[in-house]
This record gives structure tokens, sequence and C-alpha cells, in this order.
């Protein structure tokens, strides 16, 4: 016992230390220097979006079409010329990383707009400055200072005649860049690039993206052109962007609404582009503002085609294949994949040999994918990402600790090498960033130092306390039991996730009064029987079987939809086959009771004087005897609490209600499951409208109002339970003075 407490204390102590330093800026950029690095240099390089190219101006732009070297020299009517070529050549959406801002020939800059306003279909770049204002108090002094920062739009010919405009800062960390902002709150929440170009391109989908929003009620927070020609221009564009994006951030219920609809029927009817731009939609505008870049690779990992080359067609290093604009999303700015010195280049961990760094409309290109794709790098919320480098660091040590060290090394290290492999999958293949650094070179070496250590001196110890002890006779009990290696059954007992189902049979004393022993077991071995097959088909984990009831649990990890998506469809299976039960003992009416709960259970040996069973405990267990026994009283047959069924949406299912049971505080939120939604009835769709209907009337305490709907449902469906019990909840509390606080909460405590 005081080993296992020492190794505890070890292991937080060295969990808090990585915590405490992931805390820290020291940690964040040893973090993202090393462990980042480390991800994207063993992960390599991934195919680029194959819609998103570069058309790159180099060193031989100049020369080849024969302007000034200088790109602030070129006469701007040759953008107008690149537009022109790059809209014959198919490109659905021009963006331009150039800035604009500083006024040129005017008729150069006319002929420009005028090929910008006939694409329809530019974005151009907005210069970001930002500076320092002193604050000055009552007598002059200055106290302080504060960020000011100021968007500087293309002269106004240009910005009257773009479909959109937006900036693209780029935070640097130790002259580096990993991040990229989709929205810029300083600069009025304005909507970046990238960001602006992702929704130009999905103008296309607009009347589907119309469609979501309304069906989300967001267009009645905001007020949303109905058709795509409505935003015609970049003002229009900018409020249409930072409209729906200031509202979803205001309404959560909004937020959760948008993402509902996006899994509606009607979105997977869509074409796959249409479905792949309505979920980057939603989440470049309800994700983080500031997002890390997903790095494609080396410099020139993204498409590039020479700006030269689109205006003057094919040539020796250009094929006609590569200026198959069809459809794409092009970038232009400065973009030389052979001089370390060109303008406009980050430093990223895909510097190559050279001194190439990626340039700024690489790295454009580069966030406009990662938008496009969804395949921005996620970062686990800071509480989880905590969590996690406290665990490592305790599981770690108690593992280093408390093993022998023939046996805890080596297995310390499989457990470390696999969670590198872990950690590096999961960067590959769902760009999710887990701590490497820290738990790697800090917790895993201090762990493996101090708990070798630590377990030098308490084998010094032992051996000095069993020379002490040789001395003295050791009784035999005492002997026996310190060689002996009986079985102890707690070693297979364990507290997992899982989903509990209870079932009872209704009526089941009745019956028993009426059959003799012999023939009340043969009935029960087939009743039990006829509901352990479903179970079984479904994979359920431990079944126990009491008196006329059975708990049985589905066991795993509770990320895995699995541990309750089996137990709901075996219930159902279980409610057909008991039809069948029925067919064959003809005086058998009583009907089948189902409750389910998810949550921790204890699984494994219980009992004493030697005799065992296996068995399932805990709260989560007990729950879901208690929403069984809800059925006898709401008139249903399978229960299960809300979040049971959470992200399965094939299910046909009510709101029962908030119930608190015997032994609980607070309520829980139960549904009915009917049936699937494809073998559902049109009675059965037709009676969950209508209840629901009066359900909502019965939750907003308008008590009058819901006992009629109930009572116009029991007209049509007069052996509905659950409307029946609602109406009986509705005439009592319009015959009570004085209700709950929460009135709408039913405690069965009190039944």
């Amino acid at each position: 016992m005081r080993r296992g407490i020492k190794g505890l204390l070890l292991g937080m102590t060295i969990g808090l230390i990585g915590s405490l330093l992931a805390l820290s800026p020291y940690g964040t950029v040893f973090e993202r220097s090393i462990g980042l690095g480390w991800l994207f240099s063993i992960r390599g390089e991934i195919p680029s979006p194959p819609e998103t190219v570069v058309i790159a101006i180099n060193g031989l732009t100049s020369k080849k079409l024969n302007i000034p070297p200088l790109p602030r020299d070129w006469p701007r009517s040759i953008h107008g010329k690149l537009v022109d070529a790059l809209v014959k050549l198919g490109a659905s959406t021009i963006v331009f990383d150039i800035n604009f801002h500083k006024p040129r020939s005017p008729g150069d800059e006319k002929i420009f707009a005028d090929s910008v306003k006939r694409s329809e279909r530019v974005v151009l770049f907005q210069y970001l400055t930002g500076k320092g204002n002193p604050i000055e108090d009552k007598s002059g002094k200055i106290s302080g200072s504060v960020w000011v920062e100021q968007l500087l739009s293309p002269v106004p010919v240009l910005s009257e005649a773009a479909r959109g405009l937006g900036p693209f800062p780029l935070p640097k960390q130790e002259a580096a860049v990993y991040e990229s902002w989709v929205f810029k709150d300083s600069a009025y929440g304005a909507p970046t690039m990238p960001a602006v170009a992702l929704q130009v391109q999905a103008l296309k989908a607009y009347n589907q993206f119309y469609r979501l929003l309304k069906n989300s009620r967001l267009t009645q927070e905001f007020k949303i052109p109905q058709s795509a020609a409505e935003i015609s221009d970049a003002e229009s564009l900018h409020g249409f962007m930072t409209g729906i994006r200031s509202t979803l951030s205001r309404s959560p219920t909004l937020a959760n609404n948008l993402i509902r609809e996006l899994q509606q029927p009607w979105v997977g009817q869509e074409s796959e582009e249409i479905q792949q731009l309505l979920h980057s939609l939603t989440s470049m505008y309800l994700g983080r503002n500031e997002r890390y870049l997903n790095f494609y690779g080396t410099p020139g990992s993204i498409k590039s085609v020479p700006y030269y080359a689109v205006i003057n067609g094919p040539d020796a290093n250009t094929s006609a294949k590569d200026l198959d604009m069809t459809n794409k999303v092009v970038f232009v700015g400065f973009s030389d994949l052979y001089d370390p010195g060109q303008p406009d280049r980050f430093y990223t961990v895909f510097t190559n040999e050279n001194g190439v760094d990626l340039s700024g409309v690489e790295i454009a290109a580069t966030a406009y994918g990662n938008l496009r794709h969804n395949q921005s790098l996620r970062v686990p919320k800071i509480e989880n990402y905590l969590i996690f480098i406290f665990s490592f660091g305790l599981m770690i040590s108690l593992l280093i600790y408390l093993a022998p060290a023939i046996i805890g090394v080596p297995v310390s290290v499989l457990a470390v090498s696999g969670y590198v492999i872990y950690a590096q999958t999961l960067f590959n293949n769902d760009y999710l960033w887990l701590p490497l650094s820290i738990p790697l070179l800090v917790q895993f070496p201090l762990a493996l130092f101090v708990g070798l250590i630590a377990q030098y001196l308490q084998q010094r110890h032992k051996v000095k306390h069993i020379s002490e002890a040789i001395s003295l006779y050791v009784p035999e009990e005492v002997s026996k039991a310190l060689t002996g290696n009986d079985l102890i059954p707690e070693n297979i007992n364990q507290v997992i996730f899982s989903t509990c189902l209870a079932t009872d049979m209704a009526g089941f004393s009745t019956i028993a009064e009426n059959m003799a022993p012999g023939e009340l077991a043969e009935f029960l071995n087939d009743y039990f029987d006829t509901l352990a097959q479903p179970l079984r088909n479904h994979d359920v984990t431990v079944t126990e079987f009491r008196a006329d009831a059975i708990m049985c649990a589905w066991t795993g990890d509770e990320s895995d939809i699995d541990v309750r998506e089996k137990p709901i469809l075996a219930s159902l299976q279980a409610a057909d086959a008991i039809e069948d039960f029925k067919a064959r003992h003809d005086a058998f009416d009583a009907s089948l009771r189902i409750g389910m709960e998810t949550g921790e259970v204890y699984v494994g040996h219980s009992g004493g004087g030697g005799h065992f069973v296996y068995s399932i405990v805990g709260d989560c267990a007990n729950t879901a005897s208690r929403i069984e026994g809800l059925n006898k009283h709401v008139g249903t047959q399978i229960l299960a609490t809300e979040p049971q069924i959470e992200g399965i949406d094939y299910l046909l299912t009510r709101p029962i209600g908030h119930f608190v049971f015997v032994g609980k505080t607070e309520p829980l939120p139960i549904i009915e499951i009917l049936s699937l939604s494809n073998e559902a009835s049109t009675q059965q769709n037709e009676l969950c409208e209508r209840f629901a209907k009066g359900f909502d009337m019965f939750m907003r305490a308008e008590w009058k109002k819901a006992s009629e709907e109930f009572k116009s449902i029991l007209r049509s469906f007069p052996h509905d339970g659950p409307s029946r019990f609602y109406f009986s909840q509705c005439q009592l509390r319009i015959k009570s003075k004085s209700l709950s606080e929460n009135p709408h909460i039913i405690n069965m405590a009190q039944k």
C-alpha cells in the first residue's frame, strides 16, 4: 500500500511538472518547434488540394512579358490580361495576394478593374497596418497605449469592381509561421483572404447554403440575401460573412441547429462537391478564428503555374494540361521556387534544404485548402490537453515505479513507442496534434530516472528487511500466504464505460401464480432464450439473469458509438422477438419493458465466503432498471436517456420528459424509441408529430392547451400510454394551486 501511494505521488508530481510546463510560454514554444516539427517531418508531404493553383510571379516573369523587373512598376493592365486569360481557362475564383492600395496609372487601373468586374470572381488583397496609439489622461500625460489596426483596401476603382476583399496577416512565432487567421477580431472581425475565397467559391452552392441557414433559423436573427446575385460586390460579401459569423458566435443554439441541419437527409442528396462546400462553410463559420496551418509540403507542393505562361500560353516548361484551370481557385502572387531571397517569404517546418521558404501566396493557398477540406490542424481544448499530459506522466511513472525494472522499462518503452505511433496516426489521418515533446523529452526521461532510482533504494531496503527477518522463525501460515498463487477473483474485475440494458416481464407475478414450478421454469427458459438471441446478435458483453428480468451491458470506449448503438438495435429486435414468443404461448399476454442508460459500471466478481458471481454493479445499472420501471407508468416499451441516442439519427423517437428517479437528485431526459425510421408506419410518424406539439405545450406550462392536445391525440390513438400519462399530468397541474419550481419535471420518487 505504501509503495502504491509513493508511486501515485511520483506519478502525480511528474504529471504536474508536464502540465505546468505545457502552460508556460516555454512549453508552448518547445512543443511547437520540436513536437510539431517531428510530426510534419515524419508524415512528410501530402497531396495538395487539386482545385488549388498558385499563379507564380518569379524571376522570369518580367523577361517573358517584357515588362519592368519590379512588379510595383508593372502597368496594372497586365493583371487585367491575366484575369481575362484565367477566366477563359476556366478558373472559378481568382485571388490576388498583391497590394493595390497605392494609386498608379488611372487608365491601366480602369482596364484591370473592367476585367475584374466582368469576371465576377476576383478577390483582392487588403493591406493590414497596425500601430500603438498613446493614451493621455486629463493632464495630457501619457498613461498607456492601445494597439489599433487599419485595413487599407485597393484603390476605389478596383475595390468597387472586386467580388471580395480580405487581408492575410500571418502571426510569426520565433521567426516562423504556424498559424493563420480566418476572421481577424482586431480588424472588426474582417474575414481574411482565404475565407473570402472560400465563400466566393461556395457561391455556386448558395441556394443550398441559404436553405441550411434558413432551416437552422439563422435567417430569423440576421437578414440574408435570398440569392447569390444579391451579393455582387465586396461590401455586400463582407456584410454577409461578418453577419453570419457574429450571429453564430452570439447564439450557441443557432450553431447547434446548423450542425444538426447539416446531418439532415437532404444534404446527403446533394452532389459531393456541394456537400463538401456546405461542410467547409459550416466549419469555417463555427470554428476558431486562429487555426494551425496544415502544410502540404516543401515550396511548390501546391501546383504552381508561372504568371507569364497564363498570358503567353504553353511553352517548353508549361503544357496545355498545366494551364487547364477548370473550376480551379487560383492565388496570384510572388513565388519563386529557386530564389531564397524572394520577397514575401516565411520560414516554416518545410523550408527546403536550399533555404527557399514558402511564399506568402502559397501559404494563403494552403490556408484556403485547409478551410476547403477541413484540414486545419486540430488542437485539444486546453483542459483536455492538460489532462492528457498529466495522465501520461502519471501512468508512465506508475508503470516504471511499480513494475520490476526488467519488465517496467521495456514495457514503458513499448508504451511510449505506441503513443508516438498513435499520435502520428492521428496527426496523419485526423489532423489532430497531440503533445509529443513534453511527454517524450521531459516526462518519460524524468519518470525513468526517478523511478529506477526509487526502485534501487526500495530494493536495498527490502534486502535489509529480509536480512533482519531471517534470524526469526516465520509462521507456516505466513509462508504459505507469501508463496501461494491461488486465483484471486479481483484480478479480473474492472470499471468500464458501458450501456446497461434492463428488461422486465410485465405481469410476471400473475403468471407465476398460475403455473406449476416445473412449467414456470420451462416458460422462463424459453422466455430468456427468446430475449437472449437478439442480445447475442448484437454482441452483448455481459448478460445477467435476475428472476424474470435481465440486466446486460455492452462495454467499450466512450467514444465508440457501437456501445450505444448495438443495445438500441438489440432492443428493437427483442421487441419483435417477444411477439413470436407470445405466438408460442397463447396464455401469455404480458408485454416487455426495456430501459437503457450509459455510464461507468463495475463488471466482475462479487460475493463472499468463497462464492462469487460475475455481475454488473453501479449507478448506471440501477438507473437502467429505474428507466425500465418507468415504462409501467407511461405505457411504453423501450426507453433510454437522451445521451444514449445522441448521434444515432435513423430512429423514430419522441421525448417522454424529464424524470427524477428514486435516489436521484437531478432529472434525466428520457426518450422513447419506437422503431427504425425507415420501418416506421404512417400512424407512428403522425403520433410522434402530434405528441411533440402537446409535449412542447406541456414544457411551456400551457396546461390547458396541452391537455386538449393530448385529449385529441387519445381520440385518434386511444392506447397511446405517453399521451394518457401527460393528459393526467396536465389535469393534476390544472387542479393544483401550488406548483414546484420546475413543474415540467416529474418526480418518480413521489409516485
